[in-house]
């Protein structure tokens, strides 16, 4: 790799930024299938857009449909997956844009490669549902897919969910109402964005 060398350009990312007069971030959203990553994601882009922000939703299934269809689910294979996005919120991070990402991201050494590549725009937000719940609002029927069987590598029931150390903001939605989620997720998104 040592062939290659990145091009500069003269419109920077802090130029970017400037023109879109906001911080670039990425909100990492993290939890079990089925804990309310998405449906956050949705809510916080809605107000985030509507406060004239500059933003972008980056979903598993999404991913999984195009960029990372090639990849399975056994772990080097969701390794993968994680960098691979990771790489993408960077892009976009250069672009100016908040990104809003909702992955189950169940292993902390994934977790610590995202940090790594974004640095200080990464805030990470776990989603802690309990697994039971995930299980009752499960629309796709993966979890009895997984408890048969038929799903091999399901995060919850044949993969750990390893909770994260230290996120920035923790999120429980058994004892908080989701408008008091968003609230609390804007208020700490909109003061990193004035942090100097």
């Amino acid at each position: 790799m040592s062939n290659i060398i990145p091009h500069t350009y003269e419109i920077t990312a802090e130029k970017r930024a400037l023109q879109k007069k906001q911080k670039p971030l990425v909100i990492w959203f993290s939890g079990l299938s089925g804990s309310g990553k998405s449906t956050l994601a949705n809510l916080l882009e809605k107000e985030l857009f509507a406060a004239g922000f500059h933003t972008y939703v980056l979903d598993g299934d999404n991913i999984r449909l195009g960029l990372n269809k090639d990849l399975g689910f056994d772990q080097s294979s969701r390794n993968e997956n994680i960098r691979r996005i990771a790489e993408v919120c960077k892009l976009f991070l250069d672009s100016g844009l908040i990104v809003i990402a909702a992955f189950i991201t169940p292993k902390e050494i994934d977790r610590s490669i995202i940090e790594s590549v974004l640095g200080e725009h990464y805030i990470e937000v776990y989603v802690d549902t309990p697994l039971e719940l995930c299980e009752e609002r499960d629309v796709k029927g993966l979890y009895k897919k997984a408890r048969k069987g038929e799903i091999a590598n399901f995060t919850g029931v044949t993969c750990e969910f390893e909770k994260p150390s230290n996120p920035d903001l923790h999120i429980e939605t058994q004892r908080e109402e989701i408008e008091v989620s968003i609230r609390r997720i804007f208020k700490y998104i909109h003061e990193r964005i004035n942090e100097n």
